[in-house]
């Protein structure tokens, strides 16, 4: 580290040591991602039940990052610092999920299990998205988040071409109904154990600064400090109506539910909508008793007194990760159908498909890990984060379009390459814009917040989509990929409103 006003200046070591951990963080989720709707479809879930089942994932993100953003925030544990006691929780609990998500020996067990492993990822994660903000200046957020992004892609590739490597090794690709193949069951076991050596790499490399170090950092480098902050909304002076009105929304989507008979899973949003309201009028209720900085209290009024760059920044999000979560849920069975000719899950061709949907995300993270690096600091020193962020945007929207063309699976690549480069966009251009315009005392909460805007359109794509699909495209897969596409687009467009709002160095 080279030593100046306020914060040092991190080498390329010291990016690398801050980051680390997301590689075996990232192996984990590559896992996960790339496996779990072919873990349900072999147990027996059908293919209209999958997003029903995914929604544990996203739900848990929604509840665990903004609690642990807030507990981060104010934690400090001597020697273990602010956020890596989670990091390292995180990978623990996460470790011990991988190797038992293998033995499921049904789909109540194996989505349980989900759960408990995405909400240990999380844990896990979320301190790392603040750890990046806390450890550098701001003229280095972009490359920082580019580093963490570089190994974000290098741990999904890994993590998803496990089993057609050990696949090619010769370990067994089958299994009877009911079971996983041993390229599967290894694969975890082999992950877990990465995940758990990156995360402690990271831990024992690096060395927190304590918060009077911050706060001494501030005060000789003004520079350093982000744009004025406008002051939180102060819940005390809220009326309780609001949460009331959120409880009302909930109960007419119910309501709507059951007279119209659409999907169960879209009880979950009327659930999600009320139990907003009930925090709302806790929260308000806590802050009229003096007790504004409880954990309730807290966070409803961070969420509140979000900065307008960040509410505009999480309409890109909310699009940005519809497309991927799309993504995720439907490209095995779309590859396997429209590129395999495999509808059963229990056919060898469908299997074949698996392990290539492996090969092509081992590919969009590979572009991703290369373009955080190459591609990304030159474009955002020449057109600015935002107006970078909106043209991988782009690129990545063509991606999608591409499965709508493509039948053979080799031409495939093509289409993952520009969703790489839109994938390396999403992990970094937005947190390195929120890290150049947050304050350093609120880094956490607000990162862990941000995440809302992430898993809302998960938890919207896992109780929606299937209604759509059933309605307008049964039996038809391949159109999840035009959505994808479209809402990239959309996207896209939501983030050139923000370049006049651009703040902070590239």
């Amino acid at each position: 580290m080279v030593s100046v006003n306020g914060k040092p200046r991190q080498g390329w070591a010291g990016l690398c040591n801050v980051s680390f951990g997301f590689f075996g963080i990232q192996i984990g989720f590559a896992l996960q991602n790339a496996n779990m709707s072919r873990v349900f479809q072999s147990l027996g879930s059908s293919i209209d039940d999958l997003a029903a089942l995914w929604i544990a994932a996203p739900l848990t993100g929604l509840l665990v990052q903004p609690i642990i953003g807030h507990i981060s925030d104010r934690t400090w544990l001597g020697r273990l610092g602010r956020r890596r006691p989670y990091f390292l929780a995180g990978a623990l609990l996460a470790a011990a999920s991988l190797v038992a998500m293998p033995t499921s020996t049904g789909l109540l067990m194996a989505a349980l299990l989900l759960w408990t492993l995405d909400a240990s990822l999380n844990v896990a994660m979320e301190p790392f998205r603040a750890f990046v903000g806390d450890m550098l200046r701001r003229d280095q957020h972009t490359i920082g988040y580019g580093v963490q992004t570089a190994f974000i892609g290098a741990g999904a590739v890994i993590g998803s071409l496990f089993p057609y490597l050990l696949d090619h090794l010769g370990v067994s690709n089958v299994a009877p109904p009911g079971a996983l193949p041993d390229t599967v069951r290894i694969s975890f076991q082999v992950g877990a154990a990465l995940l758990l050596g990156a995360v402690l790499w990271t831990v024992v490399s690096t060395r927190e600064y304590s918060p009077e170090e911050q706060r001494r950092f501030a005060l000789e480098d003004p520079d350093d400090a982000p744009p004025p902050f406008p002051p939180a909304t102060r819940l005390a002076d809220r009326s309780p109506l609001t949460g009331l009105l959120w409880i009302a929304a909930g109960a007419v989507i119910a309501l709507g539910v059951h007279h119209w008979q659409l999907e169960k899973e879209l009880y979950l949003l009327a659930a999600l909508k009320a139990a907003y309201g009930l925090a709302v009028i806790g929260a308000i209720a806590l802050a009229r008793k003096g007790r504004s900085a409880s954990l309730l209290a807290g966070i409803v009024g961070d969420f509140a007194g979000m900065p307008p760059l960040m509410k505009r920044l999480a309409l890109v999000q909310f699009f940005s990760w519809s497309a991927l979560f799309i993504m995720w849920i439907h490209t095995t069975p779309v590859v396997a159908l429209y590129q395999f000719g495999a509808s059963s899950p229990t056919s060898p061709a469908y299997q074949q498909a698996g392990n290539w949907v492996g090969v092509l995300f081992s590919v969009y993270n590979g572009v991703a890990a290369l373009a955080a690096l190459v591609l990304l600091p030159v474009l955002s020193k020449r057109l600015g984060k935002v107006r970078t962020h909106a043209l991988c945007l782009t690129l990545g929207a063509a991606g999608f379009g591409g499965f709508l063309v493509i039948r053979d699976p080799v031409l495939l690549i093509a289409s993952e390459v520009g969703i790489g480069i839109a994938w390396a966009s999403i992990l970094a251009m937005p947190y390195a814009i929120l890290a150049s315009n947050l304050p350093q005392h609120k880094l956490g909460v607000y990162m862990g917040l941000f995440n809302v805007f992430v898993v809302l359109p998960q938890l919207l794509v896992a109780t929606v989509m299937g209604s759509i699909m059933k309605a307008f495209f049964p039996g038809e897969p391949i159109w999840t990929m035009a959505f994808a596409a479209v809402t990239l687009l959309v996207a896209a467009l939501a983030a050139l409103r923000l370049a006049a709002d651009e703040h902070g160095p590239a």
